[in-house]
C-alpha cells in the first residue's frame, strides 16, 4: 500500500476535530515511546500501535519517520546537560557520548538535518532551532563556568562557544562523513576547551594505552 499522501489532503484535515484529535493522540504516543525507549523507538509502526490510531493516519499527518520525530522530540524536556555532576569532565564526556550514540541513528540525523534545512524558511522550526541552540549553550556555559570558578578547569574559550567546539564535530562526523565518532574525537573536543585539573582530568580507560 502506498505511503503517499497528497498535500491538499493534510490541509483538508487541519480544522476537523477527529483529525486534531488523532493528531494529538499520535504525538502523546510518539512523545511517550521517545522518553520510553528512546529515538529509535518512534516509527509509524510503533506509533499507530501506542496511539490506537490506524497507521495510515499517522502517515497521513506525518508522511516521514523525521518528521514525527523532529516534532515530539520538540514537545519534551531536553536532557543533554541538565544536570552537572562532579568530576565535570567525567559528566561531559559521558554526555557527549550518549548525544554521539544517538546521531548513528539513522533517524536522529535525520532529525538534525531536517531541524536545520527547515528552519531556513519555516519560521516555527526556526524558533525550535533557536530555543534547542540556546538551551544547550546556556547549560554547557554554566557547568563550565562553574566547573572554573571551582578551580577544575581554566578556559581557553568563552563558555559560550563551548555548544558550537564540542558539538559541532560531532554533527559534522554523522552528517557530513556518516561516520560514528570515536573516543578520541570525543577528547579533543574537551580538551579544547582548556587546561583541566588533575582531578578533574581522568583519561578515558580505552584511551590509556595509545
Amino acid at each position: 500500500m502506498s505511503q503517499d499522501v497528497s498535500y491538499d489532503a493534510v490541509m483538508a484535515s487541519h480544522d476537523d476535530p477527529r483529525a486534531l484529535r488523532s493528531k494529538e493522540a499520535i504525538l502523546q504516543a510518539a512523545r511517550q515511546l521517545l522518553l520510553d525507549c528512546g529515538p529509535s523507538a518512534v516509527t509509524h509502526v510503533r506509533v499507530a500501535a501506542q496511539s490506537g490510531v490506524a497507521r495510515a493516519t499517522v502517515y497521513r499527518h506525518w508522511p516521514k519517520t523525521a518528521q514525527l520525530l523532529a516534532e515530539a522530540m520538540a514537545t519534551v524536556p531536553m536532557p543533554f546537560f541538565a544536570i552537572p555532576t562532579e568530576p565535570v569532565r567525567d559528566w561531559l564526556r559521558t554526555e557527549l557520548d550518549l548525544i554521539a550514540r544517538q546521531l548513528e541513528l539513522d533517524d536522529v540525523r535525520a532529525v538534525a538535518t531536517t531541524l536545520a534545512n527547515t528552519a531556513l524558511w519555516d519560521p516555527q522550526m526556526a524558533a525550535r532551532r533557536e530555543t534547542f541552540a540556546r538551551v544547550l549553550a546556556d547549560r554547557l556555559a554554566a557547568a563550565l563556568d562553574d566547573a572554573q570558578a571551582q578551580g577544575h578547569l581554566t578556559l581557553n574559550v568563552d563558555s559560550s562557544a563551548a555548544a558550537a567546539l564540542l558539538l559541532g564535530p560531532l554533527y559534522y562526523r554523522s552528517t557530513i562523513e556518516h561516520r560514528p565518532t570515536d573516543e578520541r574525537l570525543l577528547e579533543t573536543a574537551i580538551a579544547s576547551l582548556g587546561d583541566w585539573t588533575q582531578r578533574s582530568c581522568v583519561l578515558h580507560p580505552n584511551l590509556e594505552d595509545r
